[in-house]
């Protein structure tokens, strides 16, 4: 998929501060245009959301010298990066990543794999966890760096694009790394400002070694708003494609929308979707003022990324069999809407964190 004409309306790299070549939106506007983006495709408005994801940890822990560089590269002409975490054995499950990095002298060894990496195949660089404390026992909080890798670097082998299900616009491959060199350079969270909101906001500000998986968690608090917004983008094709379909389509001598079991399936789509984009706004505002926004994002995320398959589900059964057939887009939606609960933190992982912060604030007497 073909970016470019996105990327000279600026509508990619949205985020990026001024300084660095960017628009320097806040998280607000970069939903909104994510939004707009996907409810015309989520293949394309995807690897958008991943190259975002990407830069994360550069904008929260990276140094100056760090972000001029990469993200620069991302402003000056139409590139996009990746965010390398995920594993063919880890996935949910972040504190189980096996791929290690050994220090050497000025140097980290790189070795494993990654797996499901939304744009490693066309990326200009990509962040990458890795495991760099070899203690079993030790904690994810504590024994993973974060890494800046660059693809033509030696040991840097790209896999062959998967056949997904849904969002074939968006490419998705593997990628292994076999004794990859990176220069201690490209460690991320070296020398961060202490005066820097975002880091702060996200806990202690990091330093180096060990605190990748802090750097992630960190991202996925960022970004996870503006998968819910992609998802309420799909959700609202959804509902404007079936009710122009429930207009024209005519059983009984009147368009179906005249009768209440379908109109019911509308109204129910339309309630699901306006509660769904409050949410994303909530936890956008949340980032805008500085607050912490992890317990608001992931119910953005879950809610609405249930209120897009329930959508495209519903969008389908009014279109009855002509829904089933590729003659219609809400078959491709429905496809496509899947990802929503897998990708950046299942729908189960996001209950997981949200009960966590329940039971934690009632276990502080702050119910």
């Amino acid at each position: 998929m073909n970016h470019e004409k996105g990327w000279e309306l600026g509508l990619l790299n949205s985020h990026i501060p001024v300084k660095y070549g960017g628009p320097g939106l806040t998280s607000m506007e970069e939903n909104i245009i994510c939004e707009e983006l996907a409810y015309a495709c989520t293949g394309y408005s995807t690897p958008i959301t991943a190259s975002s994801l990407g830069q994360m940890p550069v904008l929260l822990a990276g140094n100056e010298d760090q972000k001029k560089k990469y993200l620069g590269m991302l402003t000056e002409e139409c590139q996009m990066c990746a965010f390398c975490v995920t594993e063919p054995g880890c996935g949910s499950d972040v504190a189980a990543v096996t791929t290690r990095a050994v220090k050497k002298g000025d140097e980290y060894i790189l070795n494993g794999q990654k797996m499901w990496i939304t744009n490693i195949g066309h990326a200009k660089w990509f962040f990458v966890l890795a495991r760099t404390n070899p203690d079993p026992k030790s904690t994810a909080s504590g024994s993973m760096t974060g890494f800046i890798v660059e693809p033509d670097w030696p040991g840097v082998n790209i896999g062959r694009k998967e056949i997904n299900m849904g969002q074939r616009c968006s490419d998705t491959r593997g990628v292994t790394f076999e004794d990859v060199r990176i220069p201690k350079e490209n460690v991320l969270g070296s020398n961060v400002e202490q005066s820097s909101n975002r880091v702060k906001m996200n806990g202690i500000p990091p330093r180096g070694e060990g605190q990748g998986f802090k750097i992630a968690m960190g991202s996925f608090d960022q970004t996870r708003p503006t998968v819910a917004s992609g998802a309420v983008g799909l959700a609202q094709r959804a509902l404007d494609e079936a009710t122009k379909y429930a207009l024209e389509r005519k059983t009984f001598g009147v368009p179906i929308a005249e009768h209440q079991a379908v109109s019911f399936i509308l109204a129910d789509m339309a309630i699901e979707i306006e509660a769904a984009r409050l949410l994303w706004m909530k936890s956008a505002y949340e980032i805008v003022k500085g607050a912490p926004n992890t317990y608001c994002s992931s119910i953005a995320k879950a809610f609405s990324s249930d209120v897009a398959n329930r959508a495209a589900t519903n969008a389908v059964q009014v279109f009855g069999g002509a829904g089933f057939n590729t003659e219609y887009p809400v078959e491709k939606l429905m496809r496509d809407a899947k990802i929503y609960q897998i990708y950046e933190g299942t729908s189960q992982i996001q209950r997981v964190i949200i009960a966590r912060h329940v039971l934690q604030k009632a276990k502080r007497g702050l119910l």
